[in-house]
């Protein structure tokens, strides 16, 4: 091939080699400049500023927590002699009047041995007499008698104890057996121990009446609740409940009853706490003013208990104030200055801060916000690995543009 064509065809190419290094090249560098060089004038992580006025109002302080609803008045019926269930009346959801009968265990057993006690007072009393005619010492006959007596009495109790009764009016929430069960309860009925009440009564007295309670845990035979008197429920961390008190006034709202809320009373804090996964707890219960349409035994709520509460006060926002140790400070902007001024605060709200000294109403101060640009990446929130908001540095894979290059928006050599 001639000289000069062989020239003529290499001189393309290394003009195009030429353009595309120069190309290359530029696209590094405004790649560089776009994503990884920080703007002029301004720093990674620089916060920014804004105003807001010192107004005048009230502040409140809450105290929330995440409870669920349940009877106010609970019993828990239980049978006063032991037996072998023969009938049971109720079943779960029933409503019920007080001294109905719920239930029933044999009374084969508890009748003869009230017959059998009734033998035995007659004996007695004929012995007490045989000695009264014979004129001696009556002092053991009398005492038989009197014990023959209580024998009767217990084994009455007996048998009337095999019938159980509504010791209070309401719904049956829980039946924990079932006929040819043990009277003890136990095995599995026609309730499953809990029902809507949760089954929060302690287990009944043992005379076919019951204990009527708040809470508890179940152990009645039958477990009843009133559902037309309802309360809530909850937990709070042990440096909120310092800050509670019997008494003070709370709003519930419904998390399946979209827009239901009440109005309630803070009416019972435990007082020993309860521990889990090291997290102190303390048990509150609150009553319900009214209850919204829908409302049921066992759905979840949300609490919010107020808990300090100042009207007519001048206060800023919470984000405005800077403490450290005992000293209060501000930020106000004087004259388009920012001043930094020592204030005295009174109650801390759950949003607003009281001023009751250091400030006047009207006045501006400021509130630091934080921007959202980090290490150099202009604006692109945590900019990605390794660079300017893009895999492999500065916008483009492998860094700087270029495949192969290195972190940070460089290319390695």
């Amino acid at each position: 091939m001639p000289v000069r064509r062989l020239l003529s065809a290499r001189r393309p190419a290394a003009l195009v080699n030429a353009v595309l290094g120069v190309v290359i090249a530029a696209g590094g560098i405004w790649a560089y400049t776009i994503f990884v060089k920080p703007e002029s004038g301004s720093a990674a992580g620089s916060a920014g500023t804004r105003t807001v006025p010192v107004a005048q109002g009230t502040v409140t302080s809450t105290v929330s927590a995440s409870g669920s609803v349940r009877s106010a008045v609970t019993a828990s019926a239980e049978f006063a002699t032991a037996g072998t269930v023969s009938e049971i009346r109720v079943k779960v959801g029933d409503v019920v009047k007080k001294g109905a009968v719920l239930a029933r265990v044999d009374p084969a057993a508890a009748k003869r041995d009230l017959t059998a006690a009734e033998a035995n007072l007659d004996a007695a009393e004929a012995a007490l007499d045989r000695a009264t005619d014979a004129g001696s010492d009556t002092t053991d006959a009398e005492a038989q008698v009197t014990s023959a007596e209580l024998a009767v009495d217990e084994a009455q109790e007996a048998v009337d104890g095999t019938v159980l009764k509504a010791p209070m009016a309401g719904t049956v929430v829980a039946v924990n057996g079932s006929v040819g069960g043990s009277s003890g309860g136990g095995s599995s009925g026609s309730g499953n121990g809990t029902g809507s009440s949760g089954g929060n009564a302690p287990g009944g007295a043992a005379d076919g009446r019951s204990t009527s309670s708040s809470s508890g845990t179940s152990g009645g035979f039958i477990e009843l609740a009133n559902l037309s008197r309802l309360e809530v429920s909850a937990s709070v961390a042990e440096a909120d409940a310092t800050k509670l008190k019997v008494g003070q006034a709370a709003t519930i709202t419904w998390n399946a009853l979209p827009g239901a809320t009440a109005t309630g009373k803070l009416t019972s804090i435990d007082p020993n706490a309860s521990t889990s996964n090291n997290v102190v707890t303390y048990g509150v219960v609150f009553s319900l003013d009214q209850l919204p349409d829908g409302a049921r035994a066992g759905q979840t709520v949300e609490v919010s208990a107020t808990v300090g509460q100042v009207d007519n006060v001048i206060y800023v926002n919470s984000a405005a104030l800077t403490t450290v140790g005992n000293r209060h400070t501000v930020t106000v902007l004087e004259n388009g200055q920012q001043v930094t001024r020592s204030v005295e605060v009174g109650l801390m709200g759950d949003q607003a801060v009281e001023i009751t000294s250091g400030l006047q109403v009207g006045e501006q101060v400021v509130l630091k916000i934080s921007s959202t640009s980090t290490n150099g990446n202009n604006g692109f929130p945590r900019g990605g690995p390794a660079g300017g908001g893009f895999p492999g540095g500065a916008g483009l894979p492998g860094g700087g543009g270029f495949p192969g290059g290195g972190t940070g928006g460089r290319t390695n050599r």
